[in-house]
């Protein structure tokens, strides 16, 4: 292919010299396209000269033509798709669009958007290919230009944003597209902060009361939220949103578990700002929450307890998610080995509420300690266990029977005085010194 435009290349330079030196009075013009095709004639030329790479043993490879960028003619390094469907390695297509070119270089159609997608196919093909030929396998350039927003990008926006309104099929091709959208590019989630119209119009199939009237479209919306939520500047204009909140609340209790999982998800996410715990938390979104950690299904599990963790930060939502039920849930769950260091993180979190230490001291939490720090091999889980029974010593004299118990049985709250983590040993030897104190124990380690 390369050769063969040369050629035709050569033709065309030939036939413009001729003129020139044949014609007294030639025009500029006519030196102007032989200089043209000099140009392209000597990008013809390095094109070819990057079609080959040598191999493990130094031998001289064609490189194959599908796995050369078309503006570079080298091996592609980050293979990325177009929205006209051709492939151009990321840096070289990248540095076209912001040049401000906004057509594809190849067919020449302008362009519906300018996300770039990679092209998981080709870099596999390309990476089996160096393998096979003993070479380097190539690293994708790290220090291109970011990303720009775009008119184009403005443009498509808006037009999935109408087909929001139109009809339901329409509003389903629109949502997956969004979806996939605004999880591959930080530009398209930008966009949706440069108006206070994106999120209703987003929104807008969710009737409040039956958004899981078309599950697939409720999953592909509440997942878009997710995607823009990942967006700093996007967590304000989500969370303080009238219809977001309650709309994943709704999904929290009747979408499907990926819709259930990707709520939790976007409520930890959004909760990265103290105000915004403030919001989800008086909405009445640790209920749902701490019934779906309940109901236990593995693909939510972790996104629901992540979810509670960061809500439980602030004060007011301590007590809310202790008395939607959080400590026996989680205690449950703990006793039943599952998730237990996120849990536990939790629980040694709401023990500063005096409420929730009562509950604690109600349903066994003692000796469920004790039995994971005997057990665990994570120093962070033995921390977390000994902090919330430093907390329960100090709050019911009655637990210290038990502790001294178990220390006398198994030392291990001195043990964890000598080896555990800073804080770990400390919390111990305030347990130590409590149960000396009271006359509970007489500690000789």
């Amino acid at each position: 292919m390369v050769a063969a435009k040369a050629m035709e290349v050569k033709k065309q330079l030939e036939r413009l010299v001729k003129a020139i030196v044949d014609e007294d009075d030639y025009r500029v013009e006519t030196a102007d396209e032989a200089i043209r095709a000099l140009s392209s004639l000597k990008g013809l030329k390095l094109k070819k000269s990057l079609s080959f790479k040598i191999d493990g043993h130094g031998n001289l490879l064609d490189v194959p033509e599908d796995f050369r960028c078309p503006i570079s003619g080298e091996l592609m390094k980050d293979p990325v798709v177009l929205a006209t469907g051709q492939t151009y390695d990321r840096p070289f297509i990248q540095r076209w669009l912001n040049e401000g070119n906004r057509t594809c270089p190849q067919t020449k159609q302008v362009l519906s958007h300018t996300v770039l997608t990679p092209n998981h196919l080709v870099q596999e093909m390309i990476s089996q290919w160096c393998r096979e030929h003993g070479m380097e396998l190539p690293k994708p350039v790290q220090d291109i230009d970011e990303e720009v927003v775009t008119n184009a990008d403005r443009g498509y926006l808006n037009s999935l944003l109408q087909k929001m309104s139109s009809s339901i099929s329409d509003q389903k091709e629109a949502a997956k597209e969004l979806r996939l959208l605004t999880k591959r590019s930080s530009p398209f989630r930008a966009l949706f902060g440069e108006s206070i119209e994106t999120i209703p119009q987003l929104l807008s199939p969710l009737s409040p009361g039956q958004a899981d009237a078309d599950p697939d479209l409720q999953e592909d919306l509440i997942t878009t939220l997710l995607n823009l939520s990942i967006h700093d500047n996007n967590k304000r204009l989500v969370a303080e949103h009238p219809l977001v909140i309650p709309l994943l609340i709704e999904s929290l209790i009747s979408g499907t578990i990926q819709t259930k999982s990707n709520a939790a998800a976007t409520f930890f996410t959004l909760a990265a700002i103290d105000s915004n715990k403030i919001i989800i938390g008086t909405s009445g979104a640790l209920n749902p929450l701490i019934d779906l950690l309940d109901e236990g299904h593995p693909l939510a599990m972790k996104d629901v307890a992540s979810a509670i963790f960061s809500l439980c930060s602030v004060l007011e939502n301590k007590g809310r998610a202790i008395n939607a039920g959080a400590v026996r849930v989680i205690l449950q769950k703990i006793m039943d080995r599952v998730l237990v260091a996120e849990l536990l993180a939790i629980l040694a979190m709401l023990s500063s509420h005096q409420k929730a230490v009562q509950e604690m001291c109600e349903l066994g939490t003692v000796s469920c300690l004790f039995g994971i720090i005997r057990e665990s091999d994570c120093e962070h889980n033995k921390e977390n266990c000994i902090a919330i029974l430093y907390t329960i010593c100090f709050a019911d004299r009655t637990k210290l029977k038990e502790i001294k118990e178990e220390e006398m049985a198994n030392g291990t709250v001195s043990r964890l005085a000598r080896t555990g983590t800073s804080r770990a040993k400390r919390k111990a030897s305030g347990i130590l010194e409590r149960l000396n104190k009271t006359g509970s124990i007489t500690h000789t380690a």
